[in-house]
């Protein structure tokens, strides 16, 4: 049977019709070498097929398939060719050339086709079958017209089944190939590398296995007759070796050029690696830079990027001899929105405001967040009226309502404004200045606008050292003294109890009145040290009064609305009067009316703490703060204290007057004791005596004085019997020496019995 010019057994003469069957061999040698070219191609192959995988220029790509296709296909000629040349028959044999180079290029197609299916990253089984059905048949191809280009005078008949098991290797080794070269493009190191070279093996036995399968298949018939004998094979070895050594080379160099490529391409990507690292350093320092020099919440620049931008614009404005004003806004009462509405509300109310503080500047305008709800802005001047249109556009833009929470709000804002070159060169020194403006502004009122000055500088270095002299004088108990005012009961006219008021002698200033420190000491955390010292010294003074036959006076001590917060109040009283060894009915605390509406539940229950030790209660200044009956029946009361206001005019202003019998009735309703204080003219005394006042005091018995210039007064007017009350005797005279004069740095005052004068904070 004849087929595309290829004999079959099934045509085969049988012997005895002239035809004899010859018995052929193969070189061992030639075989392995065969074998060899055929495993370097695979392996050149697979290397090469990797280097498509990984490389991303098409122009890249398409070099590499078309070295891959000519690595492949020499190699597989190649092994043909040297296994050709290693079969050995009896017979004188010649290569056609053309039919060898054809055989060449059906080589170069299968292993375009190969390269081209290996260029996809990822084939499907039906690619994978096509692929290999044409490299395989392609290789056979290769074969058999290789096989059908050696001449001699022998006929060439093939058994049809090796002859089909020939193509089916040929096939299946494809597929093989196919599926190690995509498995094996990704990895790295030693065991990959073993992988490969174990591939190679078995890729090349595939290669090999199909054309001796085809070889097997092969059977030679010459006529009878035929001169028979077998030529040298050293012909055969040099020019397979020849071939073998010039495949080798060009195997050996596409190898070569795919590690030198890979290396290349291995620094390329290190080198990427290292942009993109450099890359993400160089957005990482922007955004580290971002946070570090703006607030999160706002996206205004914080206080460290303002202090940078401020440093470079004042270096500016000096080179130009221009002018800066640097304004500090404080939110009024923002601490509110917080309590009452919670910190996300907050968090909402200061973008708003952010955004209104940008909205009222200009662009050029450097605008921060210094943190909580103090903003400051940096702006460039041409005069100061400038910075004043400025922070008055600010503040109106800010009194617009706000909608929060379901809410409709006005904020307001106090601002500070300091002034290059008039308050200062250097940023330190403006922005302190700035903030003492800030502070100026909160102190009047806040909703205001100030501008810094001099004395404001002056008053903050006066206060800063008051607090540090004032914190030694705590440590040190010196120069801190109590002086006493009477009080006294007009029923009897005896004095019935004193109030002692704290005083500070200070070594430069002379003899301070609260009002020059308690300020001081109340925002310093210094309050509740000072409060203990009064009351400890009170309790001392109570007892050297017992040791001088005054057993009945009652000391008032007044106490701060900080301190009257603190737990422990009632603890450190009751320690004070147990170390000084008197009884707890001797002393009474005095608290401003406003100072218990602070926080009513709280205060109630501290004063009940109080009030079971035994220690009296008042309540000072009544009238002037926003108590009502409801909350006034709830405290444990036992005297109410008429602030001096209501006093002052009596008896030129009825309206006062009837204010105070008002007081004296609802008081005596409530089965409380009323103290009136700045009882200063015996027309006022008298008034007091006839609507059932049960206490006085004021300048009109004496001055305040410390506890041993007022005992010769006390033991006097406890000599008085009650007929002896009126007319009231002028006791200012008598007490002329023990009157106190108090020089401070503003000038020189009368110490009194004023509000200002007593050691409580101001509401």
């Amino acid at each position: 049977m004849d087929w595309l010019g290829l004999h079959f057994l099934s045509s085969m003469p049988t012997p005895g019709n002239g035809q004899v069957l010859l018995d052929c061999g193969h070189n061992p040698f030639l075989v392995a070498l065969a074998y060899l070219v055929a495993c370097a191609a695979s392996f050149a192959t697979l290397d090469i097929a990797e280097r498509v995988g990984h490389v991303d220029s098409v122009n890249a790509r398409l070099r590499w398939r078309v070295l891959g296709a000519l690595c492949l296909a020499v190699g597989i000629w190649a092994m043909h060719f040297i296994s050709m040349l290693s079969f050995q028959a009896p017979l004188d044999m010649h290569y056609d050339i053309p039919v060898t180079i054809a055989s060449l290029v059906i080589a170069l197609i299968s292993g375009t086709v190969a390269m081209q299916a290996l260029s996809h990253p990822l084939l499907r089984p039906g690619q994978y079958l096509i692929a290999s059905l044409c490299i395989g048949l392609g290789i056979a191809a290769m074969h058999y017209l290789g096989m059908s280009a050696m001449g001699s005078s022998a006929t060439q008949y093939y058994e049809p089944f090796r002859f089909a098991a020939s193509i089916v290797i040929a096939i299946i080794s494809s597929l093989a190939a196919l599926v190690l070269a995509i498995k094996l493009r990704h990895g790295s190191g030693m065991f990959h590398q073993l992988i490969k070279y174990g591939a190679s093996l078995v890729m090349g036995l595939g290669i090999v296995s199909t054309h001796f399968m085809g070889m097997w298949a092969l059977h030679l018939m010459v006529p009878e007759g035929t001169p028979m004998r077998m030529h040298s094979t050293e012909n055969s070895l040099q020019l397979s070796l020849t071939i073998a050594l010039i495949v080798m080379l060009i195997i050996a160099g596409s190898v070569s050029a795919a590690l030198a490529d890979k290396k290349l391409q291995a620094k390329e990507h290190d080198l990427r690696r290292v942009n993109a690292l450099l890359s993400q350093l160089d957005q990482a320092r922007v955004s580290l830079q971002k946070v570090a020099h703006y607030d999160a919440l706002t996206n205004l620049i914080n206080r460290r990027g303002f202090n940078q931008i401020f440093a470079e614009r004042l270096m500016e404005q000096k080179l130009a001899n221009g002018m800066l004003a640097v304004m500090f806004l404080d939110v009024d009462h923002f601490k509110r929105i917080n309590d009452s509405l919670g910190h996300d509300a907050g968090d909402e109310l200061l973008k708003v405001i952010a955004d209104r503080i940008r909205g009222a500047t200009r662009v050029n305008d450097v605008v921060a967040r210094f943190g909580g709800d103090e903003f400051c802005i940096l702006i460039a001047l041409r005069n100061v009226e400038e910075a004043r249109h400025m922070a008055q556009r600010v503040m109106a833009k800010m009194k617009d309502p706000i909608a929060l929470a379901g809410r409709s709000m006005v904020m307001t804002t106090s601002i500070g404004v300091s002034v290059y070159p008039h308050d200062g060169d250097t940023c330190e020194e403006l922005l302190k200045n700035a903030d003492l403006a800030l502070y100026q502004s909160k102190g009047n009122g806040r909703n205001t606008l100030h501008f810094f000055n001099e004395a404001l500088k002056n008053k903050a270095s006066l206060e800063l050292h008051l607090e540090e002299q004032l914190r030694n004088a705590l440590i040190d108990r010196q120069g801190l003294e109590l002086f006493y005012q009477p009080i006294v009961d007009l029923r009897t006219g005896h004095v019935a109890k004193l109030e002692a008021l704290v005083r500070w002698r200070h070594p430069v200033h002379g003899l301070l009145t609260p009002d020059r420190f308690i300020t001081i000491a109340e925002t310093n955390g210094l309050i509740a040290e000072l409060d203990n010292w009064v009351l400890r010294r009170a309790c001392m003074d109570l007892a050297m009064l017992v040791d001088d036959g005054f057993e009945k006076l009652i000391i008032t001590v007044n106490c701060s609305a900080l301190n009257l917060a603190r737990e422990e109040l009632a603890q450190e009283m009751d320690t004070a009067l147990k170390d000084a060894g008197v009884p707890a009915q001797r002393l009474e605390l005095e608290v401003t009316e406003n100072a218990l509406m602070g926080n009513i539940s709280n205060t109630v229950l501290l004063l009940n703490e109080i009030r079971k030790l035994g220690v009296a209660l008042s309540i000072d200044d009544f009238g002037t703060g926003y108590s009502s009956l409801a909350y006034l029946k709830r405290l444990p009361l036992d005297t109410v204290k008429i602030d001096r206001s209501f006093i002052i005019d009596i008896p030129e202003s009825p309206q006062d007057m009837e204010i105070v019998q008002a007081i004296i009735v609802m008081a005596h309703t409530l089965h409380l004791k009323v103290v009136t204080e700045g009882v200063e003219t015996p027309a006022q005394l008298e008034f007091l005596s006839e609507y059932g006042c049960d206490y006085a005091q004021g300048y009109l018995f004496s001055k305040p004085a410390p506890l041993e210039a007022l005992k010769p007064l006390v033991e006097q007017l406890n000599r008085r019997k009650p007929s002896e009350l009126w007319p009231p005797v002028n006791l200012l005279e008598a007490v002329e020496t023990s009157a106190v004069e108090t020089i401070t740095p503003y000038g020189r005052r009368d110490a009194s019995h004023s509000r200002a004068d007593r050691f409580r904070t101001r509401p």
